[in-house]
C-alpha cells in the first residue's frame, strides 16, 4: 500500500518542445498537474528534473507553477545518476516513489531501473508518462514493470495515500480528480 509519508513524487523532463508532441501529450500533462495539486494537498515531497534546459527548454508552465522550489537540472537519462537528485531524494528519508514524465522509455525507464536497483519502491503514474510513440511508451512501461514496478494511475494513487472518505483532503482530492 502506497502512504503519503513514506511516498515522493519524481516527475522527469516535462518541459519544453518534446512536451507538446510525446504521444498523447495534452492529457499527460493534465494528469500530471493533477498528481502535483494532489501531492501538494498529502504534503509530499516532490523532486522535479529537467533534462538540459538551455537546449530542451523548462519545464510545462501550467506544472512548474504548480511546484514550489527549483527543478534539478540533469544531462544524465536516469535521475539517479544525478548527485543532486540522489542527495535531495535521500534526505527525504522516503522509498516509496512515484514515478511521472518523459519519456517512458528512456529517461524515466532508466530512473526506475537505477531506484529499483538500489532499494527504492517504484508506482510509475501509468496515465503520467509518455514517449513520442505508443510504442515506446508501451515498451518503457513494460520494461519497468518486469524489473519490478508497479502501476497505478493519479487517482488510484491519491485516493490509496488518502485512505479515507472525509476531510479537507478528501474534498480537495475528489475536486482535483474529476
Amino acid at each position: 500500500m502506497l502512504q503519503k509519508e513514506e511516498a515522493v513524487l519524481v516527475l522527469i523532463d516535462i518541459q519544453g518542445k518534446l512536451a507538446q508532441i510525446v504521444e498523447n501529450s495534452e492529457n499527460v500533462i493534465h494528469n500530471i498537474v493533477k498528481v502535483v495539486k494532489g501531492a501538494n494537498v498529502l504534503e509530499l515531497p516532490i523532486l522535479w528534473l529537467e533534462q538540459y534546459p538551455k537546449g530542451l527548454g523548462p519545464t510545462t508552465p501550467e506544472i512548474a507553477a504548480e511546484i514550489n522550489g527549483q527543478p534539478i537540472e540533469k544531462i544524465t537519462f536516469s535521475a539517479y545518476d544525478t548527485e543532486e537528485f540522489r542527495v535531495k531524494l535521500e534526505a527525504t528519508g522516503r522509498k516509496k516513489i512515484l514515478l511521472a514524465g518523459i519519456e517512458a522509455h528512456i529517461c524515466v525507464y532508466q530512473t526506475a531501473a537505477h531506484l529499483l536497483a538500489n532499494g527504492y519502491e517504484v508506482e510509475v503514474l501509468v496515465d503520467c508518462v509518455s514517449s513520442r510513440t505508443a510504442e515506446n511508451r508501451q515498451l518503457g512501461i513494460g520494461k519497468m514493470l518486469q524489473l519490478g514496478a508497479k502501476q497505478t494511475s493519479v487517482e488510484m494513487a491519491l485516493f490509496e495515500m488518502q485512505q479515507v472518505a472525509k476531510g479537507d483532503a478528501f474534498k480537495a482530492i475528489s475536486t482535483i480528480v474529476k
